[in-house]
């Protein structure tokens, strides 16, 4: 089998490396100084001192590469519409689009018959663009539940691993989706075929829609924002927002915001992703993760004014390091 990594930056390196290790012929499509890197010296990967080499094809031009069975988007939710025509030239007939991304995806309401099918997000697609470049039969849905971060150009260094999460968006099952899960089966992750995977995807939003934007605001890691009473009912007020969205559009949560607040707590006091890209000065995935809830909350005629209050800090916040909103 044959895949390609789309943004090959930490996930997606780890991911590359998973499937190199399972035998696939994996290729990368990458720029600048990680492009560089891992043409250079490969792409190493590293857990708990121990580190691994993987040399690879890598480019930043879509031709360049070898067609896929699976084109595995591992980008910034804010960057995939700038990647969508590059993305469209990687398909042939067989191609599955894999995104494995955080957030609401572009795809999430493209499912016949099911609550707002149809709908557009303005936040996650702004002009369509993605929507053109990949017909949703393409999409295999995906939840990464891993933490990893590149250190240096090209360097992965993974702190946890627990599941990788695939499933149709219609919720069938697949061949497609268990040839993707067997490939990783018996490596360092533990990979699930859901049966509902816009449901996966909600639930590992609804547990970081407010840690990660908190904690750019706050600049703080997890264990001290949950030790604040404030900012703990801060974030229970976000989650209720977000549970009621959830069973407007058929996406039922059956947890407390206090359970997963305390599923967060047993994952210790750590620094999201997002407050890692803010002190990098990169672009963060504000929109993707809260710009399209707030976006869905005024679809549905819903009061969300946690939920938009945060968001608005964080855009002028953005507005201000010089970065778009």
């Amino acid at each position: 089998m044959k895949a390609c990594i789309v943004g090959a930056g930490a996930i997606g390196g780890w991911i590359a490396g998973l499937l190199s290790d399972a035998g696939w012929e994996v290729s990368l499509l990458a720029r600048g100084a990680t492009l560089a890197a891992y043409r250079t010296q490969g792409l190493r990967v590293r857990r708990g001192g121990a580190e691994k080499v993987y040399r690879l094809a890598a480019s930043d031009l879509a031709g360049e590469l070898p067609q896929p069975d699976y084109a595995i988007i591992a980008a910034k939710g804010q960057s995939i519409p700038g990647l969508a025509s590059a993305i469209a030239a990687l398909l042939v007939p067989q191609t599955a689009v894999v995104p494995a991304i955080n957030g609401i995806p572009w795809w999430f309401f493209q499912v016949a018959g099911g609550p707002l099918s149809g709908l557009a997000l303005a936040s996650v697609d702004p002009d369509g663009a993605v929507a053109r470049a990949i017909p949703p039969e393409r999409v295999i849905g995906c939840v990464v539940h891993a933490s990893a971060w590149m250190g240096e150009p090209g360097v992965i260094e993974v702190q946890g691993e627990d599941r990788l999460i695939f499933g149709e968006p219609a919720g069938a099952s697949s061949a497609r989706c268990e040839t993707l899960a067997n490939a990783i089966a018996g490596n360092t992750v533990s990979p699930v075929v859901s049966p509902n995977i816009r449901l996966a995807i909600w639930t590992k939003l609804w547990g970081n829609m407010a840690m990660n934007p908190l904690s750019v605001l706050t600049g703080a890691t997890t264990g001290p924002m949950l030790d604040d009473p404030g900012v703990r009912g801060l974030v229970r007020m976000m989650m209720l927002e977000m549970k009621r969205l959830g069973a407007r559009i058929g996406l039922a949560l059956d947890m407390t915001p206090e359970g997963r607040m305390e599923i967060t707590r047993k994952l210790g006091d750590f620094k999201t992703s997002m407050l890692r890209d803010a002190e990098a000065g990169r672009g963060i995935e504000i929109e993707p993760i809260l710009g399209a809830l707030v976006e869905l909350a005024d679809r549905l005629e819903e009061s969300v004014p946690n939920l938009r209050a945060v968001l608005g800090l964080v855009r002028v916040r953005e507005a201000a390091r010089g970065l778009p909103s």
